[in-house]
């Protein structure tokens, strides 16, 4: 290969680099770089794990809404099913006083997270509302991101989701069908955001906290999932967030995480 020729090859490769890193950032606008805190809607979710039971009632609505694929027994036995919310169960304490807490886990949605840092195509993207999304039609399957999410609150499909036929006509069609060889993961129920906005559109009138909620804190029945705008300092969410008893998971490694648990008692 002349030297012309090499050097007419590295100017393409080039120009191919520029679009694939231009492209995205032009589609998903704040993908590259953290959402304002002051500016607009920041989404979060406040648990308090005082008035949580356990009973799961978030994450069957969570698989119900975003039709999460059915597994079988032995899958069940082994933790093989897709959850993107479960209860995770944290021993303390030891014996004679030793007792269980049980937190649930979304995905924490974080302000810095290191899922997008390390997505190849960015098919994993922080939104200018500060919610974390998945675009499955450009995800590669690498599982990068799986990896470097340290709350494992990413999932890899490994086979072709499938449902009883009786069962497919209570899909939510708001909901895409993820394909084998994607990652998946929760997005604080996205499609109700976006349904919300079209309707405050339609009614000529601003969106309101109250018209977006996940399935989780709609179904909750002891109201511990607490959901709302993070920027609107009345609200509830972020009053609850300013709490005395709030914490963070892995706080120390600066991922701020926009799901806030209040600790039990006063």
């Amino acid at each position: 290969m002349s030297k012309a020729t090499r050097r007419d090859f590295f100017k393409k490769c080039a120009a191919g680099l520029v679009v694939l890193f231009a492209v995205p950032k032009k589609i998903f606008g704040a993908a590259l770089s953290h959402a304002s805190k002051s500016q607009g809607h920041r989404w979060g979710m406040v648990i308090d794990l005082d008035k949580c039971t356990g009973c799961s009632a978030c994450v069957v609505a969570c698989s119900v809404e975003n039709n999460q694929m059915l597994g079988s027994p032995k899958e069940a036995a082994d933790k093989r099913i897709i959850q993107w919310l479960k209860i995770l169960p944290v021993d303390q304490d030891g014996h004679p006083q030793a007792r269980q807490r049980l937190i649930p886990m979304p995905c924490q949605q974080c302000e810095n997270p290191p899922c997008v840092k390390v997505c190849p195509v960015y098919a994993t993207f922080k939104n200018e509302e500060g919610i974390v999304g998945q675009v499955y039609s450009r995800c590669i399957g690498c599982r990068y991101c799986v990896n470097a999410c340290p709350y494992t609150c990413k999932f890899f499909n490994w086979k072709t989701p499938l449902w009883p036929d009786e069962m497919r006509t209570g899909l939510n069609p708001d909901v895409s069908l993820r394909p084998k060889g994607v990652v998946e993961k929760c997005l604080f129920c996205h499609h109700r955001l976006q349904r919300a906005k079209e309707e405050a559109r339609a009614e000529r009138r601003p969106l309101r906290e109250s018209d977006y909620q996940p399935a989780c804190a709609e179904s909750c029945p002891a109201k511990a999932i607490v959901f709302g705008d993070l920027n609107d300092l009345e609200g509830d969410a972020a009053r609850l967030a300013r709490s005395p008893r709030a914490f963070h998971l892995l706080e120390d490694l600066g991922t701020e995480p926009k799901v806030t648990y209040l600790n039990e008692g006063t």
